[in-house]
């Protein structure tokens, strides 16, 4: 301790006040923590983390962009954060609020003080927080509403770690702007910074490669410390390359320094960069070890731990415990049984072929199908078939539509299901058979309102201007319903209510 120097002194105590600001941000913290409420079973509430909350509270009503958050606001967003936790009424969490919003604001409306002795310039000095501001009023209510001040929302931010993985990367740009400032006193303590940094960065290595031999137990796991040792790497690279960036410009000041015209003037900025420049190597070092572990880990640490993964499932696998005994062992159906042994079935298989086979009758037929296949090219139907189609078609929709017009005289409205099942009462089963018969329900459903055709937009070809002919001047609606509805057939269909428009 006694070789500590004057300078080195001065550098222990630089920027004392600005260390201390950041102290009196958490002040309110602890003055709420000091304050002893209990809730209606007598629990005890603890302030300090309802402090925490009530900043959150205002920080996310600051994020929505509202203006209008006030003690009644932040009352209903306690009670409903501490619902099952805590016994309390909305009465006791609007006292609760109030009290929060006093610390953070004084009932006064000044600034919140902080009095401490500064050392750096050795007397006492205050500090003035605002945490909370007054942000509206509403005078017909009278409601005060409030808002994150600037000391409130950099409380907020410096009780999270943002970034921390990057702590390093701004310690080595922060270095950069200290030596081409010429602060080299400063400049050596950010090397020690970046020391403690890399020391972190080792331990934190360490703990990974244990938990990568220890954690990895699927291939979900084994994908994601892949891809987090994927980052790692890139991340180091990064910092390797500052680092090696940060080693030039030293020598080019250690340079420039020793070839000053005046070098009583720079003795001590000198000897400044020849520690840096040792510093800087000592941590540089330490660092490439880093760059170099995550590599191993990355090559050697990780397939070793995926061959242990590969090798765990072979070795606990057991044929006679895992597929012998529940096949002899449990009663099951013999579909359960072909499920279970199929699997092993094909291990012993081998396809072979003959080379006769090459001159054989070569077989046109595919897959599942009967009979030879006709050779020759498809053609085009004529137009007078597909016309006979048609007006088939059209006539059996026209039935169709004859019973739902008879089913409509009875009911104001008719379903889909019912109508299906009536067809039986009419001797017209078969017609669940035919696809033609879901085809007219869709057309009808496509169409709704449904309206007859006129004699511009009429196409005969298609025949169902007859069947639209049939509704007279009235409108059919088609509705798709709840359910689907199984004819007993192949075909299922979208169960539909069918009414005419005026109801």
């Amino acid at each position: 301790m006694d070789r500590v120097d004057r300078f080195e002194l001065e550098g222990t105590l630089s920027g004392f006040q600005e260390r201390m600001s950041k102290v009196a941000l958490f002040d309110p913290l602890f003055e709420l923590q000091r304050k002893k409420q209990t809730d209606a079973n007598g629990q005890p509430i603890d302030m300090m983390e309802l402090g925490m909350l009530a900043l959150l509270f205002f920080f996310e009503q600051k994020l929505v962009r509202n203006s209008k958050a006030g003690a009644k606001d932040l009352a209903l967003y306690l009670l409903r954060v501490m619902d099952g936790r805590l016994q309390a009424d909305i009465s006791q969490c609007e006292g609760l609020a109030r009290d929060i919003i006093q610390v953070f604001r004084p009932a006064s409306g000044k600034k919140r003080e902080f009095t401490f002795f500064n050392w750096e310039s050795r007397d006492r000095q205050t500090l003035y927080t605002s945490i909370l501001r007054a942000n509206a009023f509403d005078a017909k209510s009278n409601t005060q509403y409030y808002a994150l001040d600037e000391d409130g929302l950099e409380l907020v931010f410096a009780t999270k770690e943002f970034y921390s993985e990057f702590q390093l990367s701004i310690h080595q740009l922060v270095l950069r702007k200290q030596l081409e400032k010429g602060e080299f006193q400063g400049a050596l303590r950010q090397i020690n910074e970046m020391r403690i940094d890399v020391e972190t960065l080792q331990e934190r290595m360490v703990k990974l490669e244990h938990e990568i031999k220890r954690s990895i137990v699927s291939e979900e796991t084994l994908g994601r410390y892949s891809g987090l040792l994927d980052d790692i790497y890139t991340r180091l690279q990064r910092e390797n390359d500052e680092f090696d960036e940060l080693r030039q410009f030293v020598k080019e000041t250690r340079t420039r320094l020793y070839a000053d015209i005046n070098p009583e003037k720079q003795e001590r900025a000198y000897e400044y960069i020849l520690r840096i420049a040792g510093e800087l190597e000592k941590v540089h070092g330490d660092h490439s070890g880093l760059l170099q572990k995550s590599m191993d880990l990355k090559n050697h640490a990780l397939h070793s731990a995926k061959e242990s993964l590969y090798y765990t499932g072979l070795s606990s696998f057991n044929f006679e415990q895992d597929v012998g005994g529940v096949v002899f062992g449990l009663p099951l159906p013999l579909e359960s049984m072909r499920g279970i042994v199929s699997p092993f079935m094909g291990l012993a298989q081998k396809k072979m072929w003959s080379p006769l086979t090459l001159f054989a009758e070569q077989s046109t037929t595919g897959t599942g199908e009967q009979g030879a296949r006709e050779e020759g090219f498809l053609e085009a139907a004529d137009e007078e078939s597909g016309l006979q189609f048609s007006l088939r078609r059209g006539e059996f929709f026209a039935e169709i539509m004859e019973l739902i017009i008879q089913g409509l005289e009875k009911e104001p409205e008719i379903e889909l299901r019912l109508f299906i099942e009536s067809l039986r009462g009419y001797g017209c089963q078969d017609w669940l058979q035919r696809r033609s018969f879901y085809d007219f329900f869709l057309i009808l459903h496509q169409r709704s309102p449904v309206r007859p055709v006129s004699k511009e937009n009429s196409d005969e070809n298609s025949g169902l201007d007859k069947v639209f002919a049939l509704l007279g001047g009235r409108v059919l609606l088609i509705q798709e319903a709840a359910g689907i509805v199984e004819t007993g057939t192949r075909y299922q269909i979208q169960n539909m209510k069918l009414s005419w428009e005026d109801r």
